[in-house]
């Protein structure tokens, strides 16, 4: 793409952490920006992310484990895994080509991989606070607590891996005292944890509301209620088609996260895509929680909301626009009660779910898709909120300078 002529005009589609932070990107390089959402800003994936910044933990999600965990997890209706009742042609095909990828050295390939964006995390956030988005993020550690010392060999062994792509792991084993001191809520059944250094955390709410009003303070215009339908590419332009509106543009960036594969496909995106959807809710408790908690065994993940915990769990493969089913939650906080003192169980708020954009290779899309002037940022799977600022900065130095950034090799939407 060298010497592409920079956009003077583009359209971006989806208004989440990673369609924002195209846009504010673009914007660093005096792009015009329009954003459209099919609902409004925040209001996917993002909204009910835990909000975990964490390079420890962000890692490929294919990988041999999850085929004997799967398996007996899509079993077992306590289980935070759950696919659709009725026979879904498209989650199968996902899912046998999932399967492929779930190899000891494909996970290493992918995770060489994750180990060059993990390094940039922070700084793409400080690059958005440096910028004059009002919200910093939050320095902390994670706990991974257990009910069993066998428990924590999986997150151990994860490590492993992690320090073996040649990522530095920060970690300590403690006991159930040790972690009990570090969080107080934890009842007396958790027997160890694992005290996971040096990540950081941030509210997803707050920091979307920040970052799309730094986008509308630079002068993009942020439309609601704009449900793309089409993106094609006429006499030299790109021409998005909303209702009954239709933007010219010259060039358009997909984000729309779990709705991208329809949009997508017609450009020569072919990896296969399906919307992993994630529940969360929030309870109130007597102490606030001093920070991210983490229960591998149940797949729950907390952050604290001042008097309140935000409670995040359960990877249900179904269509993202399906609605909320709460025996989810249910099976969360019934996975979680025994483990924590100082709830008010009864009183629970905020439920949400919203559908986390899986690829079946386990690694974003990120770049230009065999149309000229249109553009991928997508597929990050649980990990949107992490490399959102990330995404953005690597994407908007594609479209502008006409160079691809080396990290973007791997990500080609193309693959």
């Amino acid at each position: 793409m060298s010497g592409t002529r920079v956009p003077e005009r583009v359209v971006v589609v989806g208004a989440g952490i990673v369609g924002l932070s195209c846009a504010w990107s673009l914007q660093e390089h005096g792009v015009e920006v329009e954003v459209l959402d099919k609902a409004h800003p925040g209001a996917g994936a993002s909204w009910g992310n835990a909000g975990y910044l964490t390079p420890s933990l962000t890692v490929p999600l294919p990988e041999p484990s999850l085929l004997r965990y799967g398996i007996r997890a899509v079993l077992d209706p306590r289980s935070p895994v759950r696919l659709p009742p009725s026979a879904d042609p498209e989650l199968a095909r996902f899912l046998l080509r999932m399967i492929r990828h779930c190899t000891g050295a494909r996970w290493a390939r992918a995770m060489a991989i994750y180990r060059e964006l993990n390094a940039q995390i922070f700084t793409s956030f400080d690059r958005q606070w440096d910028g004059g988005v009002p919200v910093r993020t939050a320095e902390t550690d994670v706990i991974a607590a257990y009910t069993d010392a066998h428990q924590a060999a999986g997150l151990l062994h994860e490590f492993e891996g992690i320090v073996a792509s040649g990522q530095e792991v920060d970690m300590r084993m403690l006991t159930g005292d040790q972690v009990r001191a570090l969080r107080p809520q934890l009842s007396g059944r958790i027997d160890c944890g694992v005290r996971i250094l040096g990540q950081r955390y941030l509210d997803p709410v707050a920091y979307l509301a920040a970052l799309a009003d730094s986008v509308r303070a630079r002068g993009a215009k942020l439309t609601e209620d704009a449900a793309v339908t089409a993106v094609e590419r006429r006499a030299g332009k790109v021409i998005v088609s909303a209702g009954d509106t239709r933007l010219e543009a010259d060039a358009v960036v997909l984000a729309n996260g779990a709705w991208l594969p329809e949009l997508a496909r017609p450009h020569g995106v072919r990896m296969p895509q399906y919307g992993g959807r994630g529940y969360s809710c929030s309870v109130a408790v007597t102490e606030p929680l001093r920070g991210p908690l983490y229960f591998p065994a149940t797949r729950a993940a907390l952050t604290p909301r001042g008097d309140r915990i935000r409670v995040v769990g359960v990877m249900e493969f179904q269509r993202p626009g399906a609605p909320l089913n709460r025996a989810r939650i249910e099976t969360t906080l019934r996975a979680i009660r025994p483990l924590l003192d100082g709830v008010d169980w009864a009183d629970v708020r905020e439920e949400w779910v919203g559908a986390r954009p899986l690829t079946a290779d386990g690694l974003p899309l990120i770049g230009a898709t065999a149309t000229e002037g249109v553009f991928i940022a997508g597929g990050h799977g649980m990990w949107g909120v992490t490399l959102g600022p990330l995404t953005g900065h690597l994407l908007a130095e594609l479209m502008c300078t006409g160079t691809r950034p080396r990290e973007l090799a791997a990500l080609d939407p193309l693959r």
